[in-house]
């Protein structure tokens, strides 16, 4: 066997991504093509796909313009504490008739410039707070989603290797009980092999046959699933290396995860925040007993003519002055909307606790799922020599009629089955040590450049 060389650890990268928003206004353009079946595609890697499908996945850009939204709605909450100008113009013809005098009509036009600042409003002090509160938490959300997108698209892309490996064994097996079947045939017709060998050895050709076009369409549902979700077409991924050594997972203690996780966490990131907003709420309910003060003034020219009139002519209008506002009784209203606001920030404090312990529940999941799935490749690398020496066993068996056809080929089934379920794990154990990565929130963009370096350049 070669000496292949040892890929990097999945080591934990401390950064956080420094503005989700900033790198996705980066996006690259993809264009939509037919799905159709690879023929002549050159391989692609999985950073470059991933980057294909950050520009082109529906869900992502439905999170991204959801969190670009509340970026405006943030400030459209700040307009409260700014001042508001805005002009009035009217145009009134007035008549009057009153019994045993003439009739009197008047004719007046106006215009105005009137302003309004808030000089103390609390209710609208605690919504803009909100609103900045809730804009984190869009961002959070789209943290998330980019972290779901990028087990997506690693799990599409090793899911198109396994069903490249799993069509590959079926079609080397296929090759293999051929020969025996041809083998199984010359035997039985110089006498030194029964039907029994020929019989058995096309019934395993005619199942093999079966089984390749079971994987053919396997592989063909798993490239158009791919090829969705980055938005191109003849997608090749970049096989994956025969690797020696496992990486491993830094940190190697689950409760240091889950520490990792309680922190950075989207989940439980986005929890706190509705926990923050909802205790806001609070202050705002009681924002309602106090006071409301706002300055306010206008200027404008007001025109008047007609026998109602006293004096034809333009007359400018300013005022300038102070708009108190207490509301001293609501009916009980303000009271139970502070009671309500209560329960709702009681529940928001639960929702964090629950978000904390699912989290901490699926981080501990995922790390000893990675840590079995090591163990499982290790086991199958050894299965994989042991079962390539039996059948060679077998077949040495065979060649000098200690063994009989079905030997062999129940030696080479199973080495096909070790082959596909060794190739099965490393990919599983690959997209577990992401999903992990996503299960404690320290999965980045960057930790892709750490699979690449296992993947064929």
């Amino acid at each position: 066997m070669r000496a292949l060389p040892t890929c990097p650890p999945l080591s934990l990268l401390h950064h956080r991504p420094k503005s989700v928003l900033a790198r996705a206004a980066i996006a690259l353009t993809a264009s939509v093509s037919a799905v159709a079946w690879p023929c002549h595609s050159s391989a692609q890697d999985l950073q470059t796909l991933y980057e294909a499908a950050h520009s082109y996945d529906a869900i992502y850009r439905a999170a991204l313009a959801q969190a670009e939204s509340e970026q405006f709605r943030a400030a459209q909450a700040a307009a409260l504490l700014r001042p508001s100008v805005g002009v009035t113009a009217s145009g009134v013809v007035e008549r009057t008739d009153q019994p045993g005098r003439s009739a009197t009509e008047t004719n007046s036009l106006g215009a105005s410039l009137s302003g309004r600042m808030p000089l103390f409003n609390r209710a609208n002090g605690v919504s803009v707070q909100q609103a900045r509160r809730s804009l984190v938490g869009a961002q959070v959300e789209l943290e998330a989603a980019e972290q779901d997108l990028i087990v997506r698209v690693a799990q599409a892309y090793f899911d198109v290797l396994a069903a490249q490996d799993g069509l590959n064994t079926v079609r080397s097996s296929k090759r293999f009980i051929d020969e025996q079947l041809a083998s199984a045939r010359r035997g039985f017709e110089v006498g030194t092999a029964t039907i029994t060998d020929t019989r058995e050895a096309q019934a395993r050709f005619d199942l093999a046959a079966a089984q390749e076009i079971a994987a053919e369409n396997d592989l063909l549902a798993k490239r158009i699933a791919l090829n969705q979700l980055v938005g191109r077409s003849d997608v090749q991924p970049n096989p994956l290396k025969m690797l020696v050594v496992m990486p491993t997972v830094v940190p190697a203690n689950p409760e240091e995860w889950v520490t990792l996780a309680d922190r950075d966490h989207p989940s439980i990131r986005r929890a706190r925040v509705g926990l923050e907003v909802a205790e806001l709420e609070v202050d705002r309910a009681r924002a309602a007993k106090l006071p409301t003060v706002d300055a306010t003034a206008s200027l404008g020219p007001a025109y008047a003519r007609g026998s109602g009139v006293p004096r034809t002519g333009t007359t400018t209008i300013a005022n300038l002055g102070v708009h108190l506002n207490w509301p001293l009784y609501s009916g009980g209203a303000t009271q139970n909307r502070i009671k309500e606001a209560l329960a709702l920030t009681e529940r928001s404090r639960n929702e964090v606790e629950a978000a904390r312990r699912g989290v901490a529940q699926a981080t501990r999941v995922a790390y000893f799922g990675v840590q079995s799935g090591a163990a499982q490749v290790r086991a199958l690398e050894v299965a994989e020599s042991s079962t390539q020496l039996a059948l060679a066993a077998t077949q040495l068996g065979y060649s000098v009629g200690v063994r009989v056809n079905l030997d062999v080929l129940n030696a080479q089934t199973q080495l096909v089955q070790t082959k596909r379920d060794l190739a099965r794990a490393r990919y599983d154990f690959i997209v577990g040590g992401l999903r992990l990565r996503q299960a404690s929130g320290q999965l980045t963009p960057a930790d892709l450049s750490v699979v690449n370096a296992l993947l064929e350049p």
